[in-house]
């Protein structure tokens, strides 16, 4: 568990990466969470309130094809699922928000595979 300072920073982190965006139907925000094993993403229109798609390594269409790879690999394969899952309902344009996350690891493959499955940011 990360300690109280570390929550802290990141607490802090969202608020200022959380402030600047928001998303509309049209261009929802793709919003990340990652645990110690699992990583989600959700399209979310905040102008409506609701969750126009998600996906994670808990998706059905994945799981199993994720048994012997890394977290960084699963990341990936999560990105490419919600990049199609989007574009199945039109939507080509996002805007990223990884939260009160760092831009890199398993967050930043997850937006370059999006990227490369044809979503823009």
């Amino acid at each position: 568990m990360a300690s109280k300072k570390i929550e802290k920073i990141r607490d802090k982190r969202k608020r200022r990466v959380r402030g600047k965006i928001s998303g509309t139907e049209s261009k929802p925000r793709l919003s990340v969470f990652r645990s110690a094993k699992q990583i989600y993403v959700q399209a979310i229109a905040d102008d409506l309130g609701k969750t126009l798609a998600e996906a994670s390594t808990l998706s059905e269409e994945i799981k199993g094809a994720l048994g012997g790879l890394k977290k960084l690999d699963a990341a990936r394969e999560v990105g490419k699922l919600v990049s199609k899952r989007l574009q199945a309902l039109g939507i080509e344009q996002i805007v990223f928000d990884r939260g009160k996350y760092l831009y890199h690891g398993r967050v930043r493959a997850l937006a370059e595979a999006a990227r490369e499955s044809g979503l823009k940011f």
